[in-house]
């Protein structure tokens, strides 16, 4: 018996002492794989929406779309998979507008499994300015994120867009510094920005981006018809909001085709021109019609004043188109001056309180 107890301690004292070895020996080859997955990455920095007390409780997705059938089930799954760890209501507005393809038997069977995602779909193709200004109606949210629907936004970037916006701007614009696009479309977007941050004065570098996040008073004060839709930040700005971008990833087009074309690029100055005229000047259209005229009859009169000094000092006037020159532009610039003060008479009858923005009261 002595001998058999014996026996049975050696036993179990060689188990601990390769237990033990076990614990001090380094993990080789494949052993190491039994207890860590290299392809999980951990990130201890999480975001919760609890812990980072946003000041907003719901958030409505708006994704105006044209024939992108292939790419709408990926956006809906990627929506969902980053808004699923936050404490947070959503909703999702798909605009069809006018697509000719599936897109919109895709959207309604999204709809039918999760009422979170709504739709609405146009009869024809209006464009995307008409269709973000449905969207900014129907939504419910207190803050709204636009994005396209080709799955070049990625949906990650929404918390950061929601982020920044908590930090007290109104409207929060994504830059794709490391745009994913073809040549021709990358630098016509470059040269349009630059030219519309010289005009406009906001220091911001991608005017055209999809992806954008707003608190609700800026939709409801911001009428987007037409093509305006790329300037939504400059008419923002002009109201009194405090505008903000973020660099934003980029991804290459995986399904269909770009609805870019060169005829885009022109009606974008356009665009342009219109925007700066309704926003600093229809309140005060003789401050732009006033400076025109001026110009105009001060370089008539100093052409003409030459010319009748040349007269007087025994010159002849006979074969001289400046002086055609001269007279056009006394006529150009009273005819300014005109249009200016009818303006002018125009504004102070329909002049209306409401045009102020008032941000609180005391």
């Amino acid at each position: 018996m002595e001998d058999q107890e014996k026996q049975e301690q050696k036993v179990s004292e060689s188990q601990k002492s390769e237990q033990e070895e076990k614990s001090t020996t380094p993990y080789k080859g494949n052993q190491r794989r039994r207890f860590y997955n290299r392809n999980r990455r951990y990130s201890s920095q999480q975001p919760q929406w609890k812990r980072e007390n946003l000041k907003f409780s719901k958030v409505s997705i708006i994704i105006p779309l044209l024939n992108e059938e292939e790419s709408l089930n990926l956006l809906a799954n990627e929506i969902r998979k980053v808004l699923k760890p936050f404490d947070i209501l959503y909703e999702v507005i798909f605009i069809d507008d006018g697509s000719t393809d599936n897109s919109l038997k895709v959207i309604k069977e999204i709809w039918r499994t999760d009422k979170r995602f709504r739709y609405i779909s146009f009869r024809k193709n209006y464009g995307k300015s008409a269709a973000l200004q449905i969207g900014f109606k129907q939504s419910t949210g207190d803050v709204v994120v636009t994005m396209d629907a080709d799955l070049q936004d990625d949906p990650s970037e929404i918390p950061n867009l929601l982020r920044k916006l908590n930090e007290g701007f109104d409207l929060v614009s994504g830059w794709k510094k490391i745009r994913r696009d073809p040549f021709i479309k990358k630098y016509s977007s470059r040269f349009f920005n630059f030219v519309t941050r010289i005009i406009s004065g906001i220091k911001i570098h991608d005017f055209n981006c999809g992806l954008k996040a707003y608190k609700k008073e800026v939709i409801e004060n911001v009428y987007v018809y037409g093509e305006l839709h790329r300037y939504i930040p400059v008419l923002a700005h002009w109201q009194g909001y405090k505008i903000s971008e973020i660099i934003i990833k980029h991804h290459a087009r995986r399904y269909g085709k770009t609805k870019f074309g060169i005829s885009r690029f022109f009606k974008g100055f356009i665009d342009l021109i219109t925007v700066v005229f309704t926003t600093r000047y229809i309140r005060r259209p003789m401050h732009l019609f006033g400076f025109l005229g001026a110009l105009a009859f001060l370089a008539g009169i100093v052409v003409n004043g030459y010319l009748t000094y040349l007269w007087v000092t025994g010159g002849y006037l006979s074969n001289r188109p400046m002086l055609f020159l001269g007279i056009l532009l006394i006529i150009v610039g009273v005819q300014f001056f005109s249009v200016g003060l009818l303006g002018e008479m125009f504004v102070a009858h329909t002049r209306s309180e409401k045009e102020y923005l008032i941000k609180e009261k005391g």
